[in-house]
């Protein structure tokens, strides 16, 4: 197993940074910006990274461009799309403009028709209701809109791997949501300034920081190799791969988000501060298709 980038996906790693950088909200108040959320969605679309898989891209690929999107708080669907692609591409019916639903939930929804989801090895598919907004400040929900209707059936493995493939593209999204608040955090600690010097310089600051720095780059170690595992490995060891990678990287991300609100102070609390929208994202991402310990039965605690 080599889980190094290689070139290709680098470029695209580098492709998906820049247009979060670009266009992603940069403040809390960007996010009431329609005009830049337009001008992301139209370089979205034309990227066609929505449709990864049907393109023949890799778990990897697909996690690659979550994990950016994570990182820069992109607020235009990709998430619901991609893996919406994945469950189309194996059917004989086209669902049109699609999201996935989690439960009764349609994610990922604005601009979505109908939302797909799977239960068991069936697939089903209902209308999308009227989008609201959420917890997670930078992704929009609806409610189904009538009860489901099959639209197709996948075989066992087709459907493990798809499980795998949702549990490694939210762990994507969390591993670069840690990314982006640890980076916040970073930067308030070289310009903020207690008794004449700046709060990074402190060891009570720096050693948190290090702590988060570690926790992310164990996240990568191990969402790398359940990206890779969904495409080569047996599918009830991607399904445990995968699994595994989200409860790690759903907790290493919780307290890096957690602790940059608490570098930051007093103003960490405010509605003014990024963090807290890191935080909101990290929380709804690993509500989506959870894992339990009893699940990976692994010995963690």
């Amino acid at each position: 197993m080599d889980v190094r980038l290689n070139a290709e996906q680098r470029q695209l790693c580098d492709a998906a940074a820049k247009l979060a950088d670009d266009l992603g909200p940069g403040s809390v108040a960007d996010l009431d910006d329609a005009a830049r959320r337009a001008r992301l969605e139209k370089a979205v679309a034309q990227t066609g990274w929505r449709a990864l898989r049907s393109d023949g891209a890799s778990g990897v690929e697909v996690a690659i461009v979550a994990e950016e999107f994570g990182r820069g708080l992109v607020d235009v669907p990709y998430l619901g799309p991609v893996l919406a692609d994945d469950l189309a591409r194996h059917l004989d019916t086209d669902i049109g403009a699609a999201t996935v639903a989690v439960g009764d939930t349609a994610i990922d929804a604005r601009g979505a028709e109908h939302a797909v989801l799977l239960r068991d090895d069936a697939v089903l598919s209902a209308g999308v209701g009227a989008v609201r907004a959420g917890a997670d400040l930078t992704r929009t929900g609806a409610d189904l809109s009538g009860t489901p209707q099959p639209v197709g059936r996948l075989d066992p493995e087709t459907a493990l791997r798809w499980r795998a493939l949702a549990l490694v593209a939210t762990g994507a999204d969390l591993v670069g949501t840690a990314r982006g608040a640890h980076a916040l955090a970073c930067d308030y600690a070289k310009i903020r300034e207690q008794y004449g010097k700046p709060i990074g310089s402190y060891q009570a600051i720096a050693h948190l920081l290090a702590e988060g720095l570690a926790l992310i780059e164990g996240s990568i170690s191990v969402l790398r190799h359940a990206a890779w595992a969904v495409d080569e490995l047996d599918p009830a060891e991607a399904v445990a791969a995968a699994r595994i990678a989200k409860v790690y990287c759903a907790r290493a991300t919780r307290t890096v988000c957690e602790t940059a609100i608490q570098v930051h102070g007093g103003i960490g609390n405010t509605w003014e501060c990024l963090a807290h929208v890191y935080l909101r994202r990290a929380l709804v991402s690993t509500g989506l298709w959870p894992v339990t310990l009893r699940e990976i039965n692994s010995g963690l605690s």
